[in-house]
């Protein structure tokens, strides 16, 4: 029988099966703890653990992370590490330093199916789920690897946001304990408004987060209309924007923040002249509550797309403001090592053949100025 890696549990799954060990429930706090607040992988380092608890333990059940394939250093502080999960795969997670808080990205898939135009990890295809043990042991490496580099038993990640490789609502199963682990007071004690799911528009999968693990959610949207956000963000001929912000208002009768996130990846001449603009402000004014963050496009060969420049993007965010949507403009991190948002490809062994399915004509939009 194989050993069981205990990074896939969170709190309840890991007592459950310390009952089936013949165990009380409390030592899978000690456990837990062990895991995550020290990052310890080696039973016989959990001291206060029943000498006999260590030893079946170490016997039927391991702690494994994920191997590190390459780290990469940006000028500016940003840390990417590409993970081997087997089979030819491998995904990518980055920590984004900054002066008030540690943001680690994390992925949820080895590749994606969605197929966003300007997104590089959708271009590489699908492959597979990441597990549960695969999504946390992402979060439980860069945590204690950072922390021995600063040589701090303080908390070092303090946000964590779910917008690596693949569209995380899309492997909800594992997803979801993953999220458990990181809020757990026991394990990462991360706040629910600084955990934050990234999603396509997934919406029954919307619903269902709503009440199972409401965290803090940002919707790619990345246009106004139906039609621009068809060729965009395919999934939207199966959730189009009327259904998608209908579910992001359920989602926040229960949400820890008051706002959903919009993401809106700027594209010059495709979705960032000023009536395109209006077109937004229509859209989302007095619909739902919201913050728009403005996305740099980060090019890559086989997108046939361009950054929208500067002005356009200061124009763009102009509009927005003066109605009144709060608008930020992301800085771009990490670029220089291709850790930038939507530059995480990783090593995916597609199952999709996403080189022929992606291979389009240009995307088609009536040009505003």
């Amino acid at each position: 029988m194989d050993a069981v890696n205990l990074l896939g549990f969170d709190l309840p799954g890991l007592a459950a099966y310390c009952e089936q060990l013949g165990e009380k429930k409390f030592r899978a706090t000690q456990l837990f703890r062990w895991i995550h607040q020290k990052g310890a992988s080696d039973f016989e380092q959990m001291s206060d653990l029943a000498k006999s608890l260590r030893e079946k333990l170490a016997g039927r059940a391991l702690i494994r992370g994920l191997d590190v394939i390459s780290e990469h250093v940006s000028a500016d502080g940003t840390i990417k590490w590409l993970f081997d999960v087997g089979a030819g795969n491998a995904v990518e997670a980055v920590f984004i330093p900054e002066d008030d808080r540690g943001t680690l990205c994390i992925s949820s898939q080895a590749g994606c199916a969605v197929g966003c135009r300007f997104c590089s990890t959708g271009h590489q295809g699908f492959s597979r789920n990441l597990t549960t043990a695969e999504i946390v042991a992402q979060l439980w490496f860069a945590e204690h690897n950072l922390r021995q580099r600063q040589n701090t038993d303080e908390r070092v990640i303090s946000n964590v946001v779910m917008m690596g490789m693949g569209e995380p609502l899309q492997n909800y199963d594992q997803l979801v304990p993953a999220l458990r682990t990181m809020l757990d007071d026991h394990g990462y004690g991360l706040s629910r408004r600084r955990v934050t799911v990234s999603t396509s528009g997934v919406v029954p999968m919307i619903d269902r987060l709503r009440e199972d693990c409401p965290v803090a959610l940002a919707v790619s949207l990345h246009a106004p209309t139906d039609p621009l956000r068809d060729q965009l963000v395919p999934l939207n001929k199966k959730y189009p924007i009327a259904e998608l912000l209908d579910a992001c208002n359920r989602y926040l009768e229960k949400a820890p923040r008051d706002f959903i996130t919009f993401e809106y990846c700027m594209l010059q001449e495709v979705n960032d002249a000023p009536e395109q603009a209006r077109e937004l402000v229509k859209l989302l004014k007095h619909r739902v509550n919201c913050k728009v963050n403005l996305i740099p496009f980060n090019p890559f060969p086989a997108s046939g797309l361009v950054r929208s420049t500067n002005a356009r993007v200061q124009a763009f965010a102009v509009v927005l403001v003066q109605a009144g949507i709060v608008t930020t403009v992301r800085k771009t991190r990490g670029d220089d090592i291709d850790a930038a948002c939507g530059q995480l490809a990783g090593e995916v062994q597609d199952r999709t053949r996403a080189h022929i399915r992606m291979v389009r004509a240009p995307v088609t939009v009536a040009k505003s100025t």
